[in-house]
């Protein structure tokens, strides 16, 4: 899980080399609503338990923002893995993300729902990261297609049985494999509404508020990158 005294060292600017700090189990939360003009006016309103953490991160309660850590950090993970292919590199950006958003948390102003602000900084940051390594290797494969094996809800494979056979359980790897491999392969536009539509669940509200783009083009995207992700894994896998 999130190590966060080591979270205060890098936020304190004091150099350290950190591993993934973060477990392989992903989360799933609820969607949410819009939030009103100010946080206070939020609280009174409508129910949000994230509200509560903010207000108090805002006034310098670093340790409110490990309760928003804890919260989101297995979907912020699961997103940034699905979205790169890769765990280590996922971990970072994770990191990165809420390095960000501690930093940017006073600026805060409840314009939309917390997660949904929190969601938007990591695949921004993922987004940023994946351009960074294109450059650094434009004509070498890049690391991002191999995939590792995680635990979790992922609709687009059976979850593993306690009676799955060793065979089973390697044909299964074999497909999750071939499954992220053809996920790699969108271009970023379609791969992010895929994995926040398909494998987060995420409503088609919440994917335009996260990547603010209008509701038109999060269907018109989604229905291209199914249409893609289907020939690729018909070409790798067989008929589906």
């Amino acid at each position: 899980m999130f190590r966060f005294s080591l979270f205060r060292e890098i936020f304190l600017d004091k150099m350290s080399i950190i591993g993934c700090p973060y477990g392989r189990e992903i989360g799933e939360k609820k969607p949410w609503e819009y939030m009103p003009d100010t946080l206070d006016e939020r609280k009174r309103t409508l129910k949000d338990d994230d509200v509560e953490f903010v207000l108090s991160c805002q006034k310098g309660n670093i340790d409110a923002f490990a309760v928003l850590v804890e919260r989101h950090q297995k979907k912020m993970l699961n997103i940034a893995y699905r979205l790169m292919g890769n765990y280590e590199d996922a971990c970072d950006v994770v990191q990165e993300a809420f390095l960000s958003a501690y930093r940017s948390i006073r600026k805060f102003r409840g314009e939309s729902r917390f997660a949904t602000w929190i969601y938007r900084i990591v695949v921004n940051h993922t987004k940023n990261r994946l351009h960074q390594m294109r450059a650094r290797s434009r004509h070498e494969e890049s690391s991002i297609d191999d995939p590792v094996a995680m635990e979790g809800g992922n609709p687009l494979r059976p979850a593993a049985t306690p009676e799955s056979s060793p065979v089973e359980l390697l044909e299964q790897k074999e497909r999750e494999a071939k499954v992220q491999k053809c996920i790699n392969s969108l271009a970023d536009e379609y791969r992010e509404v895929l994995v926040l539509r398909d494998i987060q669940e995420f409503s088609y509200d919440e994917i335009r508020d996260i990547l603010n783009i209008p509701d038109g083009t999060v269907k018109s995207r989604l229905f291209r990158a199914r249409t893609a992700l289907k020939e690729c894994l018909t070409k790798v896998i067989g008929d589906l």
